[in-house]
């Protein structure tokens, strides 16, 4: 069936000052189906009712014209990409059993294709709206949707160097290749509209990171009391005591801390069970790694990791081990406030490096195995850039809402593990500030 019979909408468009429903127009014609049209304003963007606080359509499209694509492409299938549902402000309560696609277009209005089964998904976005029956339809109206070969932006990372995005699937990409456009990523557009943190919630992280710094603190004052009175004291427990804690300040958070002595946080995930806890004893190394949030939608973590000694005088090469820990953290910070002060872009990959660069001199190279850190938001580990140049190249610019850990470790296999993590907000073009504590020196307790 040719696409002028098929149903076409223009939903309600809203405008962004105040939520006015523009000019539409109804007909119907005989043989075939009604057609509603809604105009646009003229110059272009279509602006988005406030109902939807995330979707911001005409920002959306100020970006595409700043990065020069012609278009971003939002596909999904069983409810697959969260991130594109974020960004559109989709209930991702409903089941998603067909292909559906949002295209908005640099300029103008955007255009909802929908299977017929499940044609009201996309209701609450402004745009046309088509449906379609068979997947030859469906390439018919997604061909002519997308328009004249141009960049058009998904979900999508060149060579997979940033899994966190890449949910449009290779056939997909395939697809809109066929057609004649070249298939960009979305990453930079999807830091800007899904990861970027706003006032309220660096105040809810920075709130959080208090009270989780208290906690953090509580813990080691719990080990340190313990042994001192001769009480037994293992990993688990004090885990426990934190997620007591937590849920005392009705925070949420994902999995068990880690509280590993000695060689257990030599495995950097190592998580404590009843089953491997050990007891906490005089001259053990310790580390504790806790993160947390508000139980609120729109709470951000807070993540941090410290290491302590269960005595006055630790061992000198666990002291030598935090010390090049310590000091390839704080290179990594230095180089951000450096670059934003002189309002010189910086990327993740490179302050990766920076903090590298201190263990790898150091010579303790293999020994410090994963990213020097991850994105923070509403997730622990979120969609923004991250602190990356091993397990991948993150090439996304460090901008104003990002927040992010910094945690660089040596692992020593069958001896000892040693992080230190903080957390760095990009307050704006030349500022970026800790959010909470830092620890200098080993916490050394008086047992």
């Amino acid at each position: 069936m040719p696409l002028s019979k098929k149903l076409i909408e223009l939903v309600e468009v809203m405008s962004g000052a105040g939520l006015a429903i523009v000019e539409s127009t109804r007909c119907s014609t005989a043989g075939s189906e009604a057609v509603e049209l809604v105009r646009a304003p003229r110059g272009g963007a279509c602006p988005l009712s406030k109902k939807e606080k995330i979707m911001n359509l005409e920002k959306i499209q100020k970006k595409l014209a700043e990065y020069k694509y012609d278009g971003w492409l939002f596909y999904d299938f069983q409810n697959r990409d969260h991130l594109g549902g974020r960004i559109l402000g989709l209930d991702y309560s409903k089941p998603t059993t067909r292909r559906w696609y949002y295209y908005i277009p640099v300029a103008g209005v955007p255009t909802r294709l929908l299977s017929v089964v499940e044609r009201t998904r996309l209701d609450s976005l402004p745009g046309e709206k088509i449906m379609y029956l068979s997947w030859q339809e469906r390439n018919e109206a997604l061909k002519k949707i997308l328009g004249t070969p141009g960049k058009v932006a998904m979900q999508y990372s060149p060579m997979n160097e940033i899994p966190y995005i890449s949910t449009a699937d290779a056939g997909t990409v395939e697809l809109i290749r066929s057609f004649g456009h070249e298939v960009v990523s979305a990453a930079d557009l999807v830091q800007e509209f899904e990861s970027l943190i706003d006032e309220n919630g660096y105040q809810s992280h920075v709130t959080t990171g208090k009270i989780v710094d208290r906690i953090r603190a509580d813990a080691f004052q719990l080990i340190e009391s313990h042994i001192a009175e001769g009480k037994k004291i293992t990993e688990i427990q004090v885990a426990n005591f934190i997620l007591e804690s937590f849920k005392e300040n009705s925070f949420a958070t994902k999995g068990v801390p880690i509280v590993g002595v000695n060689d257990h946080p030599a495995d950097p995930h190592f998580e404590p069970t009843e089953a491997n806890s050990r007891e906490i004893k005089k001259g053990d190394m310790i580390l504790i790694d806790l993160w947390a949030k508000k139980a609120v939608p729109d709470g951000i973590f807070y993540d941090i990791t410290w290491c302590g000694y269960a005595g006055k005088n630790p061992p000198a090469d666990y002291v030598k081990i935090f010390n090049i820990v310590r000091d390839s953290r704080d290179a990594a910070v230095e180089l951000v406030c450096s670059r934003l002060s002189r309002k010189e872009a910086v990327y993740g990959w490179e302050v990766d490096n920076a903090a590298r660069n201190v263990i790898d001199k150091a010579g303790y190279k293999n020994n410090f195995i994963h990213r020097t850190g991850h994105s923070i938001g509403r997730e622990c580990h979120g969609n923004g850039v991250n602190i990356d140049n091993l397990e991948t190249r993150d090439s996304r610019r460090l901008v104003p809402g990002i927040c992010f850990s910094v945690e660089p470790g040596i692992y020593i296999e069958g001896k000892m593990g040693v992080r230190s993590e903080l957390n760095v907000f990009i307050k704006s073009e030349t500022e970026a500030v800790i959010t909470g504590e830092t620890q200098k020196e080993l916490v050394l307790m008086n047992v």
